[in-house]
């Protein structure tokens, strides 16, 4: 009897290691762990100086007209490497337009802001920084601002060697732009992917199944669960006007083509359960509500409350461990740096 339980047991034992092994083939034809090392960026070459540069950038509220905001502000590395704002609140208390993507992984993303509009993380450094309703500053008057403080001009000179002049506007998204790239969250859905079976719940593994079943891997995929690619939000059913405005076109803005019309990149899934509010819109708060909605404009299926609940568990894995970021302390303020202003730009 002890022997026929032993098989019995070991059957169930195999079974269940083949249906692990048979699901995680699958998942690896859809998705990729991220990487064991920071990943490189094009044409910029990364460096500790030209990190630590883009670092003390990074948290720099002086690059703002007004001394107030930073990158920071609107990607806080301590809740998701967002704001959990609606929308973000800028230069004039204004209020930006979109939700604050996270800046966490965002280094593998095809291209960023919603819309595409930014090619790679030095493009998308150079758009808040001049953005009237965000940092309401110009290149010229950064560029003044980190030459008036000597210990920029020494930082800039390490990060940049070869360069004659290299306090520069360019050079400035360059070191941010490699700080961002280190900002790499592996999460427990890396490690089952790694062949780690314990990494994942049941519920999980669940998720993960009906997130390739139904088809939800189509649009989110590759190493960041998404980022690129771009696609109609409500493809099959217009979510309502209070979660898709109606004076936010998405794509159309870059590319003026009328089938671009409230077309979105489609928004990488690390770490989602960090980054509430959801959407370009930023109107929904609740992630098995936000699974819900997409369900249905985009796949034309109503799920159930049980599907919902297993496919929040496998969002859930992919919130990832953050690498330690230290606070830069940040060169003083001398005579020549020049002063902030709080004016409105028209």
């Amino acid at each position: 009897m002890k022997r026929i339980l032993a098989l019995a047991l070991a059957t169930t034992a195999l079974a269940g290691a083949a249906a692990a092994d048979d699901l995680r083939d699958r998942a690896a034809q859809t998705f990729k762990p991220l990487p064991s090392t920071v990943p490189a960026v094009a044409d910029n070459p990364a460096s500790p100086a030209k990190i630590d540069l883009g670092k003390a950038l990074f948290f720099d509220p002086r690059l703002s007209a007004s001394g107030v905001f930073s990158c920071y502000s609107c990607h806080n590395l301590t809740t998701g490497g967002d704001d959990n704002m609606e929308t973000s609140v800028g230069h004039g208390w204004q209020k930006g337009p979109r939700n604050a993507p996270t800046v966490l992984n965002a280094v593998l993303n095809e291209a960023q802001f919603w819309d595409g509009r930014a090619d790679d993380l030095k493009a998308q450094a150079k758009g808040p920084v001049q953005a009237g309703v965000e940092m309401a500053n110009t290149p010229d008057n950064v560029v003044a601002t980190l030459k008036s403080m000597p210990a920029y001009n020494d930082w800039f000179a390490a990060a940049f060697p070869d360069e004659v002049d290299p306090v520069s506007f360019d050079n400035m998204a360059k070191a941010i732009e490699v700080f961002e790239a280190t900002l790499i969250t592996p999460a427990p859905f890396d490690a089952w992917l790694n062949g780690d079976d314990a990494a994942l719940s049941d519920q999980a593994k669940a998720g993960l199944t009906l997130f390739l079943d139904k088809g939800c891997s189509a649009c989110h995929s590759g190493v960041n669960i998404g980022g690129h690619g771009y696609y109609p939000f409500g493809l099959v059913e217009k979510p309502g006007a209070e979660i898709l405005p109606v004076g936010d076109k998405g794509r159309f803005a870059v590319t003026a083509t009328a089938d671009d019309e409230y077309v979105f990149r489609a928004a990488p899934l690390r770490n989602i359960a960090l980054t509430a509010p959801y959407f370009h819109s930023g109107k929904v708060w609740d992630l098995k509500i936000a699974v819900q909605i997409m369900a249905e404009s985009q796949l034309g299926e109503a799920i159930t409350d049980t599907e919902a609940d297993q496919l929040v568990a496998f969002l859930d894995s992919l919130t990832g461990t953050m690498p330690a970021v230290t606070l830069p302390v940040l060169p003083a303020e001398t005579a020549a740096t020049p002063r902030p202003t709080t004016n409105v730009l028209p």
